[in-house]
């Protein structure tokens, strides 16, 4: 077990290339972290990191390492794993980011039933609309939306979801509702800056089976996704969000939907997570909960894979 523990440590040391960090993301203190790894380099007989004041990197030596550990760790959680992978023996803390447009209730009584069923997995939830960098702040998993760049991350895809264009009733009242894509052009909208281009978002339509890009033209952008739904409900605009997102404010009639005939294509949804390899047995559970139970609770929004 204690040698266990130093690959795991020492997996995680060439992922986050710090002590401090690993220790905060295992929970361990910095002193053991320190001599799991020592005691690690005294048992294989090589240096496996250079130490410097700043950073941490592997070595020649390390770097051989840390392959083969990768493997020896995936082949352990899949065999601790391989009868029943929802049972009650996965633990540890599960760190996992979603955007700001999916932490709806709905999600939430998910999670909540998640970790009923898994106990022992301290589920730590971050919610964002910026690009994490998984390795650098020790997150596990993430669920994006829409297209994703190249990127070393395995993407799983667990749906698709419906995108809605609505505006106020106070909007429509003042601006006239658009009846076609033509008359986009004299409508306001409330700008999304992207997470990844740092540039406002265009709304996207459907033409002649295509989606098309139209520009935004709007007095206010935001960065966030529930601001961004807060702006079209105070009158700012016309804006574009996962219907999942816009539910109960449809619902409501505190928002109305418009050009629903030119609705863009789906936007899929998928958990990313850095490796295969070295795959958690609760991040498997995690992917596997959210493409069995996120469909069902939004059926007229969301599309399984």
């Amino acid at each position: 077990m204690e040698l266990l523990q130093s690959l795991q440590v020492f997996a995680r040391l060439a992922e986050l290339g710090s002590f401090t960090k690993v220790a905060e993301a295992m929970q361990l203190g910095r002193p053991f972290v320190t001599r799991c790894i020592q005691d690690l380099e005294a048992s294989v007989g090589v240096r496996l990191v250079h130490r410097t004041t700043r950073t941490v990197k592997l070595t020649v030596e390390g770097e051989r390492f840390y392959e083969r550990v990768k493997d020896i760790l995936g082949d352990i959680a899949r065999t601790t794993s391989m009868f029943d992978p929802r049972r009650s023996t996965l633990q540890g803390r599960l760190r996992v980011d979603i955007p700001s447009a999916f932490a709806q209730r709905s999600l939430m009584e998910s999670l909540k039933a998640f970790t009923e069923t898994f106990p022992d997995i301290e589920l730590v939830v971050g919610v964002t609309d910026r690009t994490v960098d998984l390795i650098a702040e020790g997150v596990d998993c993430v669920l994006r939306l829409g297209e994703l760049p190249d990127s070393s991350m395995v993407a799983r895809p667990i749906g698709s979801v419906v995108m809605v264009t609505c505006a106020s009733p106070q909007y429509l009242a003042t601006w006239g509702e658009p009846r076609s894509l033509s008359d986009l052009a004299r409508h306001q909208g409330v700008n999304f800056l992207s997470g990844e281009s740092h540039r406002p978002m265009p709304w996207l339509f459907s033409e002649d089976g295509q989606d098309r890009a139209f520009p935004s033209r709007g007095a206010i952008t935001v960065n966030e996704s529930h601001a961004y739904v807060q702006c079209g409900l105070a009158g700012f605009g016309i804006i574009q969000a996962p219907g999942i997102t816009l539910d109960a404010h449809l619902a409501s009639g505190d928002l109305i939907e418009v050009l629903p005939f030119a609705r863009p294509s789906l936007r899929r949804v998928s958990v990313l997570y850095p490796s295969r390899t070295h795959l958690a047995p609760q991040v498997h559970a995690f992917a596997d909960w959210l493409a069995e139970h996120i469909p069902p609770m939004h059926p007229a929004w969301f599309k399984a894979s």
